[in-house]
Order: structure tokens, then C-alpha cells, then sequence
């Protein structure tokens, strides 16, 4: 491979949340990045940053559909597939099922083959909705999970489980060197405001003066990872010599009730707030820690970013996203 067609790193869904972010780490480690996005659910401001950059690529389109012709005309560049093309919030998942499950699904198997005809190494991102309202705490990547398969999630948590099957299938057969990363709450800067993820819908509605919603009794819960310890894991994890026939958990196996989260975000914000209290969503889980002795064993990897220090910069960040001029200078001061 000559200077002039140096190899490529393809990364689906990289004008979203978490793909941006790892479009700019790999871009930062000096590799040559084609981020390919139907802009569905991802924010095209996502990539302000990088369009100008001289190794990175974007795109449009949807691997639902064939895959667009400036990927097929570079197949033989890549080296590297990332699959993060999936809406990831229960509202945006649900507003089209139909989509997020031939995502999962078509879309998992046009890229699969391109891994194949390429030689690339494809990563798909899972998620911890694999394991469902799990009877197993925390949940190791043992866990078969506890998933209604006909309720309003299933798109999503059908979909991945699918997508799974199908990436480990091809591993099995010899067609595509795999790794598969399940993914659990992550937060940080470029999440959609209106997403409906808890961490961003509470820091957008104290940010706005509106009262705040807290579904159920608040005494779910998560474990929240801060989005460069997840971008730093998916690297971690396409990188290492996995054998590509396990999923590997990633996330922070430090576990919250919804209210101390609330109590974070008001500590970096400042209240006090009203909070009214909501039923809880059909099939919410209400409990969610992942084991990640895998990915420490075999990556080297865990979380670093406390919860305090992750939610000042993301505070910060979206007071300066939504226009809330009150707080953004004290924001900032308490994120750096």
C-alpha cells in the first residue's frame, strides 16, 4: 500500500453521540477516518470540529440500504469497521421499530460482508439491553438476559441480540475477524438534548428552570460511564487480540440510583427543583451494573473519569448547547 492510499478506518453512525467522539480519538491518533451517517438521530454539529480535517471523510447514508458507492470504490482501504449505526434512546428507537431492527439486522450484515470482501476487522456495538430487566446482579457477559421479546424495546434489544448472532455467526465461519463491545449508559458532550436519556433529559430541564421528571421512584438503577473512558474502551477493545467469539462489557461498574444522580447534577447546577415523579416505562430495567473484569483482563481497561468531574464538562457543555447564559461561566469554571 503506497503513501498516496494510505488504509482507512470506517466508522457507522460517526456523526452520533458516542461516534463522534471516537471519530475524533482515532483521527487524533493520526489514522484516516470515513464516517458513514444517515443523520437520522445524529447531530451533523457532531462533526463541526473535524470537517475540516485533511483525514477525515463523511458520508451520507443508511446501511439499511445497499452500502453508498464511495464506500464499495474504497473496500480495499479498509482495515477497520466500526458499527455504531443504531438509534440508542427508547424514544428514538421507538419512533421507528421497523428501522432500528433492520439496522440491527440488514444494516449489521451489509457491513459484515464488507468486512469480508476488505479483510477489515469489524467491531459491532452492542449494548447492555441484551441482558434486559436483568435477574442477574451485576451482569457478566454470561448472562443470556431476561428480554421481552414482544414489548416496546424489542426492536432495539431484539435487534442487537440479532446482530450478535449474526457477527459471531461470521466469526465462526471464517469471514470476518470480529469483536463485540456491550455498551452501558454512557454520557458526556454531543448527547441530543431532547434524546430522552436520563442524564441529558435532567441536566436540560434544570438548565431550563422546568421541573424535573423522574420516572418510576428514582431508586433505579445505572451505572454511568463517561464518554472518553467508552471511546478509549472501543479502541481498547478493536485493538486487542480478542478471539472474537465473546462480547466484552463496557462500562462503569459504579452503580447509582437516579435520584444520587440527580443530586450530582444538581451539586455542579445548583437547585433546589421540583421533581415530578412519572410511572416507569414498560420493560425499564430497574437494575443496571456491568461486571467488566473481561475487559480488565483483557484490555487493560476501565473507567477514569468520576461521576462529579464527567457531568461538570457535560453541564457545560449543554448549557452553552441549549443557551442557558446563567450558568455558563460558573459551568465552565467547574469543569476545568
Amino acid at each position: 500500500m503506497t503513501a498516496h492510499n494510505p488504509s482507512l478506518t470506517l466508522v457507522a453512525g460517526g456523526a452520533g453521540f458516542i461516534g463522534s467522539h471516537l471519530c475524533a480519538e482515532l483521527l487524533a491518533r493520526g489514522e484516516h477516518v470515513v464516517c458513514l451517517d444517515n443523520l437520522q438521530t445524529a447531530r451533523p454539529s457532531n462533526l463541526r470540529v473535524l470537517e475540516s480535517h485533511p483525514n477525515f471523510t463523511f458520508i451520507e447514508g443508511d446501511i439499511v440500504n445497499p452500502l453508498p458507492g464511495e464506500i464499495v470504490a474504497l473496500s480495499d482501504r479498509f482495515t477497520r469497521i466500526y458499527n455504531l449505526a443504531c438509534a440508542a434512546s427508547p424514544p428514538q428507537y421507538q419512533a421507528d421499530p421497523e428501522h432500528t431492527m433492520l439496522t440491527c439486522v440488514v444494516g449489521t450484515d451489509h457491513l459484515l460482508r464488507l468486512s469480508e470482501s476488505s479483510g477489515a476487522r469489524f467491531l459491532l456495538t452492542s449494548t447492555s439491553e441484551v441482558y434486559g430487566d436483568p435477574e442477574v446482579h451485576p451482569q457478566r457477559e454470561g448472562y443470556r438476559g431476561f428480554v421481552n421479546c414482544t414489548g416496546p424495546r424489542a426492536c432495539y434489544d431484539e435487534g442487537k441480540r440479532a446482530a450478535e448472532a449474526m457477527t459471531f455467526d461470521f466469526a465462526r465461519m471464517g469471514r470476518a475477524a470480529v469483536r463485540v463491545a456491550r455498551i452501558f449508559n454512557t454520557y458526556g458532550p454531543h448527547m441530543h438534548p431532547d434524546d430522552g436519556r436520563v442524564v441529558s433529559n435532567l441536566i436540560c430541564q434544570i438548565l431550563a428552570g422546568r421541573k424535573v421528571t423522574i420516572y418510576g421512584d428514582g431508586n433505579q438503577t445505572r451505572s454511568f460511564c463517561y464518554v472518553s473512558d467508552m471511546v478509549d474502551g472501543l479502541i481498547r477493545l478493536m485493538e486487542s487480540d480478542a478471539d472474537g467469539l465473546e462480547p466484552t462489557n463496557l462500562g462503569n461498574p459504579e452503580e447509582r440510583t437516579l435520584n444520587e444522580l440527580l443530586d450530582e447534577i444538581l451539586a455542579v447546577i445548583g437547585g433546589p427543583v421540583a421533581i415530578d415523579y412519572l410511572p416507569l416505562p414498560v420493560d425499564d430495567p430497574r437494575r443496571r451494573r456491568p461486571d467488566i473484569a473481561r475487559a480488565q483482563e483483557q484490555l487493560g481497561w476501565q473507567p477514569r473519569v468520576p461521576l462529579a468531574e464527567g457531568l461538570a464538562r457535560t453541564c457545560a457543555w449543554f448549557a452553552e448547547e441549549i443557551g442557558a447564559p446563567d450558568f455558563e461561566n460558573r459551568l465552565k469554571v467547574a469543569a476545568e
